[in-house]
């Protein structure tokens, strides 16, 4: 799954899941966003 880094400062802490930086993607309507991969770990 995709996430913003909003999202990402959200649930960062939670241990089942792990995170991959996509590094800074252009989004619709929003300009440049950081967004990252997460996966149940």
């Amino acid at each position: 799954m995709n996430n913003s880094e909003a999202t990402y400062e959200l649930v960062n802490d939670k241990p089942d899941l792990t995170f991959n930086s996509r590094g800074k993607v252009q989004a619709k309507g929003k300009g440049e966003m950081e967004m990252y991969f997460v996966e149940r770990a």
